[in-house]
């Protein structure tokens, strides 16, 4: 933990329980006038301190956590990298903003994404009308985003549905890599469910499709014993754990269906990771085994995507795994998932930087590649990428291929084997990515497409590349 100045964060949780400098100093076993210093940020807080004020007001550390700065750090930079603004905003002054007032900050990101979504509609509304805005439906992605948020605000981890699901694998008697015989009795016996594993329609390639009147379950043939797992765990899910889902469905829907229909598939699909995954087993093997993705397949029998995603998920606040950031790209460049425990995010603006080990990927299929990445902000970051590629029918069927991309903060980076043979400590071995041109400020990057949003960009007749200058 490097030094910590958050006088504003520790002078604002006094007033809020309406204490004195000289109450709240006693509470701590402090003085009086150490306690100013802390609260003008001319002491830094220490950990001891910080444990006091956890152990006095059960206060969640997360409140003074780097992590959660750099998350917020992270998001002011999308809202204030914005055409509109007169001018641009220093990197300085948005970590002064998340440091010393972190609610200021949250209530800026808050405010844009509600302004975003009241130019959505509108935008929508006008295509509607004719009035000559093209209709690109962003409408339409508004849903995704917001589900992406909210797992993105809870960490990726959800308390109920993983403590739920470790408890349902205990009283089930499942087998760690074989839990597909289990959970078929379980649905059998205890929900009347029927399961059938049928070939693959021809018309309709569908993994899962379930009868609630007839109370039969169908699988496809084609799927793995790990994947047949896990979309058992997934309908169990739906009819054991319904209100829970419903709850934290309505809760990051706002109001919109479309959002909880996607919240609901998200959600059931975490409890099915937990299910076949149980958290205690499945950290302990994943800190014993060093994080290597491969043998933890082989242990929980599950594909490496399974892995990885299950991986991002690690946060119970007594038994934290290494946060990770998981994502899922094509060839194109479009990222079909994002999941994140940790501060890193690629930016909502769009694109990302082809400078990113995960397009490598693609090259070398099946193979896991290692790669240091430095952000712009100075933060350093272990990348592991590698493809993954499923089928959907027979000869001459297109198939799906993927990129996987795993990815921690470079203090987290010894606790994996895949450190193996980095100098971590060698800042120059770290290739310069960013989170898109859209709003990456490197100027001599030689992979840029084009400036960065709110910048113009000057063309050297002599030097045949951008270089991009604030705007005026």
């Amino acid at each position: 933990m490097r030094k910590a100045f958050m006088g504003v964060r520790l002078k604002r949780l006094r007033e809020e329980r309406g204490l004195t400098q000289v109450a709240l100093a006693r509470s701590l076993d402090l003085s009086a006038s150490y306690l100013n210093q802390l609260e003008k940020n001319q002491r830094p807080l220490t950990v001891p301190i910080l444990l006091k004020i956890n152990a006095v007001f059960g206060v969640d550390v997360q409140l003074f956590s780097e992590d959660e700065e750099a998350r917020l750090i992270a998001d002011l930079r999308d809202v204030l990298f914005d055409p509109g603004l007169d001018e641009e905003v220093a990197l300085t002054e948005i970590r002064e903003i998340a440091a010393n007032m972190p609610a200021v900050g949250r209530a800026i990101v808050k405010q844009h994404k509600r302004l975003r979504q009241v130019a959505e509609r509108a935008d929508a509304l006008a295509a509607r009308l004719g009035v000559g805005v093209e209709d690109q439906a962003p409408a339409q992605l508004r849903p995704y985003e917001q589900v992406r948020d909210y797992f993105y605000a809870n960490h990726n981890y959800f308390a109920d549905l993983d403590e739920a699901a470790e408890d349902l694998f205990g009283k089930t008697g499942l087998a760690v890599g074989n839990c597909a015989a289990g959970l078929k009795r379980y649905l059998s016996d205890h929900l009347g469910v029927q399961v059938i594993i049928e070939p693959p329609n021809e018309l309709r390639l569908v993994q899962r499709s379930f009868d609630s009147d007839a109370r039969v379950l169908r699988l496809s043939s084609t799927l793995m014993p790990g994947q047949l797992a896990f979309e058992m765990a997934t309908q169990l899910a739906y009819l054991e754990m319904g209100n829970a889902i419903d709850r934290l469905a309505r809760d990051a829907a706002s109001g919109s269906e479309e959002t909880y229909r996607l919240a609901r598939i998200g959600l059931a699909n975490h409890f099915a990771g937990a299910l076949i995954m149980p958290y205690g087993i499945f950290f302990e093997a994943a800190e014993r085994l060093r994080y290597d993705i491969e043998l933890l397949c082989q242990r929980f029998g599950v594909g490496f995507e399974t892995i990885c995603h299950r991986l991002s998920t690690l946060q119970r606040p007594n038994a934290r795994g290494v946060p990770f950031f998981f994502v899922r790209v094509d060839r194109a460049g479009n990222i079909s998932k994002r999941q994140s425990a940790t501060d890193f995010h690629f930016s909502r603006v769009g694109g990302s930087c082809p400078l990113w080990n995960v397009y490598e990927a693609f090259a070398v299929p099946g193979r896991i590649l290692t790669q240091l990445a430095s952000m712009p902000d100075g933060r350093t970051y272990l990348w592991i990428a590698r493809t993954v590629s499923r089928g959907q029918g027979g000869y001459g069927a297109p198939s799906k291929t993927f990129a996987i991309g795993l990815g921690c903060d470079l203090s987290h980076a010894h606790r994996l084997v895949y450190a193996k043979g980095l100098d971590l400590k060698d800042q120059s071995a770290a290739v310069p990515i960013g989170a898109g041109c859209k709003i990456c400020e490197r100027p001599s990057c030689p992979q840029r497409a084009f400036p960065a949003i709110g910048r113009r960009t000057a063309i050297d007749e002599n030097q045949r590349r951008f270089t991009p200058y604030p705007a005026a």
